[in-house]
């Protein structure tokens, strides 16, 4: 099937067959973690970190593959699925702890009041955040990924200070509880955690990586309590390692036309443009198609997908 062969915009319905994803795409396929290559240095970082029962900071610019070391760490020490918390400028501790479906709850003590059946019990309105449920004790360690919290609210880093120090926290709505035990539902799980007299309490630190894009500085009482790596600017050679990796060519040399496109993305980095990987892989996955377009096609294909990030 030639690249014109999918839509054409001439509005006319038409039955295709689209193109299979590219390794790094495939639903199921090839994991993410596989395929990263950790630059110098960073392998000392994450074992400092594991020793040292310390948080990780890793920093560097977008597509460099710093949420990408936390899964690659939990499969090799075996650490079970990774628990995510996407930070945004709105998202606060108590959310990343427990959150509590006050409203819900209400609703259902209603309902239940105008039956005439028991009333509604607050464990269903329960949910540990991701947090939370990192912070369950258990027999290994969990890891945990708080994904760019460069993006937070000035204050949560802070906010973040006493928990990451004791490695454990309170449920209000428990603490008040009438029943000592209670089941609450975990992160990303259908299981519960049993939680006595509404106390969280960490057997071992969970294994945390936090990654930020350089967008702002952090408190020195926060950078203190962490590990701290950043991400150095991929060169050529890196970026040859990482696309073939990401292809599974097992070794084998780069096709000529993505080695030369891999090595005028490395010039560009030099010079100071803000690039992710991942842009890279889409623009050799294009090149390197047997029905790949040429000409002034190819050109303006290859601008649209290697664009600059830092720009609008």
């Amino acid at each position: 099937m030639s690249w014109n062969s999918y839509y054409r915009g001439d509005g006319r319905p038409r039955d295709v067959t689209l193109a299979p994803p590219p390794p790094w795409r495939r639903l199921g396929g090839l994991e993410p973690h596989r395929a990263f290559l950790p630059p110098a240095g960073l392998t000392d970082a994450v074992n400092a970190a594991l020793y040292l029962h310390r948080p990780l900071l890793i920093t560097g610019g977008a597509g460099t593959g710093k949420s990408t070391v936390i899964e690659q760490v939990a499969v090799e020490l075996r650490l079970g699925p990774v628990l995510k918390w996407h930070v945004t400028s709105r998202s606060t501790l108590p959310e990343a702890l427990c959150r509590y479906d006050a409203l819900a709850h209400i609703h259902a003590l209603r309902v239940s009041e105008a039956r005439g059946a028991a009333p509604a019990d607050i464990d269903a309105f329960l949910r540990l955040g991701p947090l939370g449920t990192a912070l369950l004790p258990g027999r290994r360690p969990r890891a945990l990924l708080i994904d760019e919290i460069d993006k937070s609210d000035i204050d949560l880093p802070a906010d973040l200070l006493d928990v990451l120090e004791n490695g454990t926290f309170e449920i209000p709505e428990l603490v008040r509880h009438t029943r000592d035990t209670v089941h609450v539902r975990t992160w990303e799980s259908t299981g519960t955690a049993e939680i006595e007299a509404g106390l969280v309490q960490c057997d071992a630190f969970p294994f945390i990586v936090m990654t930020s894009n350089g967008e702002r500085d952090f408190p020195a009482p926060f950078l203190r309590r962490c590990i701290r790596y950043d991400m150095p600017r991929p060169d050529a050679p890196a970026l040859h390692r990482a696309v073939a990796a990401h292809l599974g060519l097992d070794g084998a040399p780069l096709a000529a036309e993505a080695a030369a496109l891999v090595t005028e993305f490395a010039d560009r980095i030099a010079r100071g443009e803000t690039l992710a990987v991942d842009q890279l892989l889409n623009a050799v996955r294009l090149v390197t198609d047997a029905g790949a377009p040429t000409g002034e096609q190819r050109r303006r294909l290859l601008d649209l997908m290697l664009r600059d990030l830092s720009g609008a």
